[in-house]
């Protein structure tokens, strides 16, 4: 009899806990990203202003290994001022070299601040969609595949592609808006 009412209170517990359990989906945001042309247009833009600056910082580098290179194999013929003024050369331009490179490639540099003005716009159109979604599929929880956590999925729960979707049909829509305008 006590063998009877624990197994009918875990069965009522049980049915209980389905009843109430959140519906979860999964969203991979890389994907996402990867499938909307206007981010790989801002991508390419931000990739190209790396590629110019990293040449810029090229040539700076070449400019100063020729001065020091110079200045080593004549340093014993220079005297006074002039020993003194093709080093602080020298020396500046190295300096110059390690300011650059903090102050485009650092930690908060120019790229460091470009990628997040191009991706937070990108990030807040991905929310807004995700959020739509989860509302029209009943959804309590929506993870992103790409932060790693997700061990297994089935395809059935990646609501990636209705997201896209939503970001897809929304920029058509806006498209139209803005071509009627005109």
């Amino acid at each position: 009899m006590k063998n009877l009412k624990i197994l009918f209170t875990f069965v009522l517990f049980l049915l209980f806990s389905f009843s109430s359990a959140q519906k979860i989906g999964v969203v991979d945001t890389e994907y996402i990203l990867d499938k909307m042309p206007q981010y790989k247009e801002a991508e390419a833009r931000l990739n190209s202003q790396i590629d110019t600056w990293q040449s810029e910082l090229q040539n700076l580098q070449s400019e100063y290994e020729k001065k020091r290179s110079a200045f080593e194999s004549e340093k014993v013929l220079l005297i006074g001022d002039q020993l003194k003024l093709r080093e602080k050369e020298v020396l500046d331009l190295e300096k110059n070299i390690k300011t650059t490179t903090s102050l485009r490639f650092g930690s908060t540099g120019e790229i460091t601040k470009l990628r997040s003005n191009l991706i937070v716009p990108f990030q807040d159109q991905i929310w807004g969609a995700i959020k739509t979604m989860a509302e029209k599929n009943g959804l309590g929880m929506v993870l992103d595949k790409t932060s790693n956590n997700v061990l297994f999925l089935q395809k059935r729960f990646d609501y990636s592609d209705k997201v896209l979707d939503i970001l897809l049909k929304g920029s058509t829509t806006s498209d139209k808006k803005e071509k009627s305008k005109k």
